[in-house]
């Protein structure tokens, strides 16, 4: 009988230390699964491919022929370079039953990478699985959500309980499962996806440098009539953030605000990116007052208000013309069901 094989994909940029650490902990998870590792250095320019790849041969992890790396030539985005390692497939050139994503900065227990998979061939409907997630302090980290919509991003922005309890089914965070659950989407950090749901839908879309593009490929899936699963078994420690620098933003990069757009764009309409963004607006607009009036802290980055409206001004007149900005505007703004 076939055991489905594996094909795990670590993501480096400028992070070879880290890259090397999440390499050692995948490897001891995959010890036992048929498959292998592919490191993909994503364009990094800073020597990291020469210091893994010494590495990698320093700890003899190429001997057995489990462990790959290679070099995309650019940085096209965590998308583009996942989607490299997912088209290279394993070395004899077949493509893995499951592709098992990996951050370098996560690393997998034991046990991680087998739950997953093990949960996927039980759950034949099942296209992305996800884990629980925790940081080196052994705090769980926010992996379930639900689908963004203007609801959720104004409840988000508004930061207010009674704007919660009124969006609650909009909310985007959901409570973590203790128990396997279905969701709208989870984090890329760690992320099963079924190989033959990638035959079918295709891989990320490559538009989105960075930021909600494991969103968008979990609408895809649920729109071809596949689901997505949040697997507690399946734990793994996440340091977040270490290649974006997202801790430390003093502003929001245009990046992100590019792959928020996208992604109310494409997935139901520029009028409903639009509609969204207001929402968000609307909802800073009534934090800010409670930081006027009760003093709180700061929760968005510099400028923020006035670089998400200069965007959405940008990406809604860049269209050309000939009607196509009422054309846009007059799609329905209608709200998630769930």
């Amino acid at each position: 009988m076939h055991d489905p094989t594996v094909l795990t994909v670590i993501l480096n940029y400028r992070t070879p230390d880290l890259t090397l650490r999440a390499t050692q902990a995948a490897l001891k998870a995959m010890q036992d699964l048929p498959g292998e590792v592919l490191i993909v250095d994503n364009g990094s320019g800073d020597g990291s491919f020469d210091a893994i790849a010494r590495g990698v041969e320093a700890r003899g992890w190429d001997r057995d022929g489990r462990l790959r790396l290679l070099a995309t030539g650019r940085n096209g985005g965590f998308g583009a370079g996942m989607n490299f390692g997912m088209r290279v497939g394993l070395s004899d050139g077949q493509r893995a039953d499951f592709v098992y994503l990996l951050n370098s900065d996560a690393w997998p227990e034991a046990e991680a990478i087998r739950s997953l998979r093990d949960f996927m061939i039980d759950t034949p409907d099942a296209g992305i699985a996800g884990s629980f997630i925790q940081g080196e302090d052994g705090v769980a980290h926010q992996t379930a959500f639900r689908f963004p919509s203007a609801a959720g991003e104004f409840e988000m922005a508004a930061r207010t309980s009674v704007v919660t309890r009124l969006c609650a089914r909009s909310v985007v965070p959901m409570p973590i499962p203790k128990d396997n659950a279905r969701i709208d989407w989870t984090a890329g950090a760690s992320l099963m996806l079924r190989g033959d749901m990638l035959d079918r839908i295709g891989g990320f879309d490559e538009t989105f440098f960075l930021y909600f593009e494991e969103t968008e490929l979990s609408q895809r899936a649920a729109q071809a009539g596949w689901q997505t699963w949040f697997v507690p078994a399946s734990r793994v420690t996440h340091v977040g953030s270490v290649s974006t620098g997202q801790k430390t933003w003093a502003r929001m990069p245009g990046y992100w605000l590019d792959s928020r757009w996208h992604y109310f764009a494409k997935t139901r309409g520029v009028g409903y990116a639009a509609w969204a963004t207001v929402t968000r607006v609307a909802g800073t607009l009534i934090y800010d007052l409670r930081r006027l009036l009760q003093r709180k802290p700061q929760a968005d980055p510099d400028f923020f208000l006035r670089d998400l409206t200069a965007h959405a001004w940008r990406r809604l007149f860049r269209r050309r013309a000939g009607g196509g900005f009422i054309r846009a505007c007059a799609v329905p703004l209608t709200e998630d069901p769930k």
